[in-house]
């Protein structure tokens, strides 16, 4: 939609991109109502000030008379799209949409999008880093432009782009589910079981990640991953080209990233170019190393050139609440993997530790299997705290402690902040107590990055 005055669109959802999406269309001319289940004191102050905007502003339910004569229903990432009141809008034609398919609709500039059940956040500030280094070098007035699920919806910045501009958008499964564009980049880092609460089945999780691929063109290029077999599955349906990214090389007619030699390598037209050491990466297992290939072969994609692609990485240090170092406290070293909603990304954060490991693990459970996490955790930890709902389910999953096994204990918290307590009392001179809960935050806190924030300041008090 390019007129969108007089037009009546329904918002769902008051939170970042709602609020970001209404304040955008209303600016257009649009005649917006924001509806939302929560009342106004929970409601930002940005999200109240739009009643200044001319925006109608509709808390506490989502009753069905406001769908009488709109033209569009616009969907947050955190409402699923089986609630009555989206069910009723299909059942009258009425066209659903959301903040980054009208972004996609607006933007001049070219995007590069990222999806995939880990890893997202961690790629897509790499690749920005990438994209602003290498503006700089040139010299150029070009701006890259970082945002989507990673917490800056850029709906109300596209009036400032321009078409020479770079876009590095970040999408999850539930952007996607609704998308009729797709980017003129896109990487899908991996698919592994996540948010089967909210999609049921793997197939429906995976078809909602493939939706970045489904409108692409010829000349738009897709990065998957070769290790990976969900991402990989979907390059048998291209209609774009094709660089890929993994440990091993590539075959001699793809083009790819690759490990060789302790080194980073491009494999391009048959050609190989060296990028960079290993070394140069700074970020903590072999899943981060992953990421750092995927933003190198979606850097290629974008033609980002190799100067700044190095710069990016040698400074490069991750992104807060994934496996963040808080301190050090009596000779134990504390991380704060907060991010960790799914058992699979738990896992990942556990292999890239060799010291002892006391894990934190609770929350919200999303549906998802425990049993491979717990295989490798009475392998490899010596004691786990769990806190939260999913404190019984994982309880299960775990078993008792055996013989044996480098499991010793396992406790039980009613919150995080008592989890923390125990594990300072466990804690001994060269382990690692790791939050990386496998649940949602849900349960407790607002959000992962408001349970991170809590537990940097309690192991900051010990």
């Amino acid at each position: 939609m390019k007129n969108w005055t007089d037009k009546k669109v329904i918002v769902l959802g008051a939170a970042r991109q709602g609020t970001a999406l209404s304040r955008f269309l209303a600016e257009k001319g649009a005649r917006v109502i924001l509806t939302d289940l929560h009342g106004p004191e929970t409601l930002s102050a940005e999200a109240l000030a739009l009643k200044d905007k001319g925006v109608e502003l509709c808390l506490g339910s989502h009753p069905l008379d406001l769908l009488e004569g709109a033209d569009l229903v616009c969907v947050s990432g955190g409402v699923p799209l089986n609630i009555p009141f989206l069910q009723e809008a299909a059942r009258r034609r009425i066209k659903l949409s959301n903040d980054s398919q009208v972004f996609l609709e607006a933007c001049p500039a070219p995007v590069v999008g990222i999806t995939g059940s880990a890893g997202k956040t961690t790629t897509t500030a790499l690749l920005g880093l990438m994209a602003r280094k290498y503006f700089e070098m040139k010299q150029s007035p070009r701006r890259a432009w970082v945002g989507g699920n990673i917490g800056n919806p850029l709906i109300g910045q596209v009036a400032e782009m321009h078409p020479d501009d770079l876009v590095i958008l970040e999408l999850s499964s539930f952007q996607l589910e609704l998308m009729t564009l797709s980017p003129q980049v896109a990487v899908v880092l991996n698919i592994t079981p996540n948010h089967l609460d909210r999609h049921g089945t793997m197939q429906a999780y995976t078809a909602a990640k493939a939706r970045i691929l489904n409108h692409q063109h010829q000349g738009d290029v897709a990065v998957l991953n070769r290790d990976d077999a969900g991402s990989w599955e979907l390059s048998y349906h291209l209609k774009s080209d094709l660089i890929s990214f993994g440990f091993n090389r590539p075959e001699t007619n793809q083009n790819g990233t690759y490990i060789h030699k302790d080194s980073v390598y491009l494999q391009i037209e048959r050609q190989q170019l060296k990028m960079f050491p290993v070394e140069w990466i700074r970020l903590r297992g072999q899943h981060n190393i992953s990421n750092v290939l995927a933003a190198c072969a979606a850097a290629a994609g974008a033609s980002l050139a190799l100067p700044a692609i190095q710069s990016a990485v040698e400074e490069f240090t991750g992104v807060a609440h994934r496996l963040e170092f808080v301190r050090n406290v009596r000779g134990a070293d504390w991380y704060n993997d907060s991010i960790a909603t799914a058992p699979e990304r738990t896992l990942a954060a556990l292999l890239s530790f060799q010291s002892p490991v006391i894990l934190l693990l609770g929350g919200r459970d999303k549906n998802l299997p425990w049993e491979k996490l717990a295989e490798h955790v009475r392998s490899r930890v010596r004691h786990v705290i769990l806190f939260g709902e999913a404190a019984e389910l994982i309880s299960s999953a775990l078993g008792s402690v055996q013989p044996n096994q480098t499991l010793l204990s396992i406790s039980r918290c009613a919150s995080l902040q008592e989890a923390v307590q125990k594990a300072a009392e466990l804690a001994q001179d060269g382990d690692s107590v790791l939050l990386s809960p496998g649940g949602t935050s849900y349960d407790a806190f607002k959000d992962f990055e408001e349970r991170g924030e809590c537990f940097r300041q309690w192991v900051n008090a010990l």
